[in-house]
């Protein structure tokens, strides 16, 4: 499922990172993209392109992941993106390039650990109204992003089917007034919008981590579906979970889009209700000019279900990397924290089916004349973003699966 519908997301002022291989390339290796043409940087190495800057370890760019490259400290990173914008200008050496058309796209970095938060306000509350009949957030919202830990080893890159889990629920559609709990194949499968935040040069246990200082260690951000199964979850989360209503599943977008790149769009996000702890005092600008769309796929006709903006949310990604690190966890090259659903304050920018179908009493009605509470077999979910506008050059492209059935019991 690579689209080479994008290319106007990808000019020079972006310079995203990503692990690609093809005919020509058989080991999944380092690349950019400018426009629809695919770089791999491994090749302009060799031919001596980053030769000035000395600290760049020489095969760093054959890696089959990005996270050798992205622990590197930020200087690096700048000097290569630098010597980048200038030679894309130019002839290109033989074999270091082919068509987005030609090549196929890896997860772009081993992940570790895989941590989602719940930063939308918005979100909160609404599904606290449609679940609980109550939208009063958690206690501790306001005062640090909460957050569980998923799984990483479900990670996987935008393109790879989603498989309907199995799993316990309650039969809603039973007569009895006690709903009975039984096993079988998800039916309130939901997608969740999310920006995801790709750690980069680690964080050792018990040092801890201001947010002011993060960015040091964010190598960039991915669009992030963390699929729900909203039944399975539910049965699960009294008193603890989510377990396995989030762990069959999570996409995100191929391309990393570096924070050098966003950083011309840094602007205000919401403001803070509680004196914070000190180490979760974040910049001026804490958020991003980052808008997102959800697209729900039916045939071949499209129906846009969601279009939501980064600067709704409460939390910031900084202050994401400082609540993980501040127990003495560490942070390693490669973590993924996500936003959590990225829902906004009216109607039209809601991030997920929960919040689009009030629970699955209002469906969302499609482009193709059918209707859904929650996804079908078949049902393709695709995820946009851009940022600063469409005629910034700088976007995420694509984060797209369809969902498949279930596995026979």
């Amino acid at each position: 499922m690579t689209s080479p519908e994008y290319s106007s997301h990808f000019s020079l002022a972006n310079i995203p990172f990503g692990i690609a291989s093809s005919e020509a390339h058989t080991n999944p290796q380092c690349v950019t993209r400018l426009e629809n043409t695919v770089i791999f940087l491994d090749v302009l190495h060799q031919y001596g392109i980053f030769d000035e800057v000395s600290d760049l370890p020489k095969g760093v760019f054959a890696k089959s992941t990005l996270n050798d490259y992205a622990a590197l400290p930020k200087t690096i990173h700048r000097e290569v993106r630098r010597i980048l914008q200038a030679k894309l200008k130019g002839p290109l050496p033989d074999r270091s390039t082919e068509d987005i058309g030609n090549v196929t796209l890896h997860l772009p970095v081993a992940v570790g650990g895989f941590t989602d938060f719940s930063c939308s306000i918005h979100h909160v509350r609404n599904a606290g109204r449609l679940i609980l009949n109550d939208e009063t957030p958690p206690p501790g919202f306001f005062n640090f992003p909460t957050a569980y830990n998923g799984r990483a080893s479900t990670v996987f890159v935008s393109g790879t089917p989603i498989v309907r889990p199995n799993g316990h629920f309650f039969d809603r559609q039973a007569p009895s007034e006690k709903k009975p709990i039984i096993y079988g194949p998800s039916r309130n499968l939901d997608w969740e919008l999310e920006l995801g935040f790709i750690v980069g040069q680690g964080v050792p246990r018990l040092q801890g981590l201001n947010a002011k200082n993060a960015d040091e260690h964010i190598f960039g951000l991915v669009i992030l579906n963390d699929w729900s199964a909203r039944d399975i979850q539910g049965c699960e989360m009294v008193p603890l979970g989510p377990l396995n209503g989030k762990a069959f599943g999570t996409s995100i977008s191929p391309w990393i889009v570096t924070l050098d790149a966003l950083s011309p769009f840094a602007e205000p996000g919401s403001k803070l209700e509680a004196n914070l702890a000190p180490h979760l005092d974040d910049v001026a600008e804490p958020s991003y000019e980052i808008d997102l769309k959800v697209e729900l796929i039916v045939g071949d006709q499209a129906t846009t279900a969601s279009e939501s903006k980064a600067r709704d949310l409460y939390w910031s990604g900084r202050q994401m990397c400082a609540h993980l690190a501040s127990t003495g966890a560490d942070l390693q090259t490669g973590d993924i924290l996500g936003t959590g659903t990225v829902s906004g304050p009216k109607e039209g920018s809601l991030g997920c089916l929960l919040e689009i179908t009030k629970a699955g009493k209002e469906p969302l009605e499609l482009a193709d004349g059918s209707k859904r509470l929650f996804l079908q077999d078949w049902d393709v979910v695709r995820m946009t973003a851009v940022a600063g506008g469409s005629a910034s050059g700088i976007g995420f492209g694509e984060c797209i699966g369809q969902v498949q059935p279930a596995r026979q019991l």
